[in-house]
């Protein structure tokens, strides 16, 4: 999975690339670690004390996940900034890969997979609830757009290409690092979701 997503062979991306390995996997693959990367992701740096507030918990059990995180090398802390008393910390700036195939077989990770795997998608819903709970001026509703498709017949090879054209396709779009944004941009999600489906037979 490429920034948490499956990684089917785009372009070659901007950013360094790290692929999780199982201590990795196992160190991310918690609800409230995943979530408190989730918020530096979207939102940039942040306090423990900031980010406890936020997610509704304690702070001494935030800054304990932090530290978590910042061992496996998912966050690091923002030098220059904060007191000693008070650290700010920031996602290491990477690409993260998870090839999920590498994992499912293995007894000692599969557990860790299934956490990681269904508190993603969760994430990925609250993000369309939250979007769908808003209220935005009439450009950007036209704008967004939540679509499936289910027509398509695919092969596993024609499916891993179409993939990555989607991901040509947004790469194309995201800006470089340190590009100044346009007027008027907003951060914007994309949320792609393209799975095989079991034929089931009628009775």
């Amino acid at each position: 999975m490429s920034d948490d997503a499956t990684d089917p062979g785009g372009p070659a991306p901007r950013k360094p690339v790290r692929r999780l390995d199982a201590r990795s996997l196992r160190g991310l693959a918690h609800p409230l670690r995943m979530s408190i990367l989730e918020l530096l992701t979207l939102d940039g740096p942040a306090t423990g004390t900031a980010l406890a507030a936020r997610l509704g918990e304690n702070t001494g059990t935030v800054s304990w996940h932090l530290r978590h995180l910042a061992q496996h090398g998912f966050i690091e802390e923002e030098t220059g900034r904060g007191t000693k008393r008070e650290r700010w910390w920031r996602v290491v700036d990477e690409t993260k890969v998870l090839e999920t195939a590498e994992f499912r077989d293995d007894p000692a990770t599969r557990g860790a997979l299934s956490v990681y795997l269904h508190e993603m998608v969760q994430q990925y819903f609250n993000r369309v609830t939250t979007y769908l709970g808003e209220s935005w001026e009439e450009e950007w509703q036209r704008a967004g757009t939540l679509s499936d498709w289910r027509d398509l017949r695919l092969t596993a090879e024609q499916l891993t290409a179409m993939n990555a054209e989607l991901i040509e396709v947004v790469a194309r779009h995201t800006p470089a690092p340190g590009d100044e944004p346009e007027p008027g941009a907003l951060p914007v999600v994309v949320q792609l979701q393209s799975f095989p489906r079991k034929e089931r037979g009628t009775a």
